[in-house]
């Protein structure tokens, strides 16, 4: 039971590093925050930090590697397969809104991921799940366009993803109300992009029984 106690109060401790860590990364930028900063945040001793992590990258790369994991949970069921079943409203409300919540409700997350001098394995395993998420927004699409070669859905994918990322940067420089706004205005702007192509009567395969 010892060892037990011994291994909660550490994965506790660790916890308690990482909140720190990610509050001072969002407070101060990746590049411009120190072990030191941190360890006050965390209310330790710089000792206590280095007992846990040799420097502020090992922090960075584990607080990336836990962010990334709920990041992939909560893209995985954003993209549910039934949601394609949906109204394009509506699935673009089932698709974004998760998305959107988990980057405000995590900010260092966006840090992380789009800030200068990041760790590589960061990097590396930010632009494998770009890739992975572009791959699941073309199966969305494919789903809704049965006939478009793909291409030209490839193109489509990458150019509401790209809007999403930018709309995402306003969203994320604002709060409260303002915030609201431009969370409803990237929405209005990816539906007028993509109803044309796809509208509401457009056949799903998904809709027709086809999975």
């Amino acid at each position: 039971a010892r060892p037990r106690r011994r291994q909660a109060r550490g994965e506790a401790r660790i916890a308690q590093l990482l909140r720190a860590a990610a509050d001072v990364f969002c407070t101060s930028g990746y590049t411009a925050s120190s072990t030191n900063a941190i360890a006050r945040e965390a209310g330790v001793s710089p000792g206590t930090l280095y007992q846990f992590f040799p420097n502020k990258e090992a922090i960075a790369v584990e607080l990336g590697d836990r962010l990334l994991d709920r990041w992939r949970e909560t893209y995985g069921a954003a993209f549910d397969q039934s949601h394609t079943e949906l109204p394009l409203d509506r699935l673009l409300d089932a698709v974004l809104d998760p998305l959107i919540a988990f980057n405000c409700e995590n900010p260092a997350f966006f840090v992380l991921m789009h800030g200068s001098e990041i760790p590589g394995r960061i990097t590396e395993a930010h632009d494998t799940l770009h890739a992975t998420m572009l791959t699941r927004v073309e199966s969305v699409l494919a789903d809704y366009l049965p006939d478009m070669p793909a291409p030209q859905i490839h193109r489509i994918a990458e150019m509401a993803f790209m809007v999403f990322k930018a709309g995402l940067d306003l969203v994320m420089a604002s709060e409260g109300e303002e915030r609201t706004a431009y969370i409803q205005e990237l929405k209005t702007v990816m539906l007028r992009y993509l109803d044309p192509l796809v509208g509401d009567d457009a056949s799903c395969p998904a809709a027709d029984g086809a999975h």
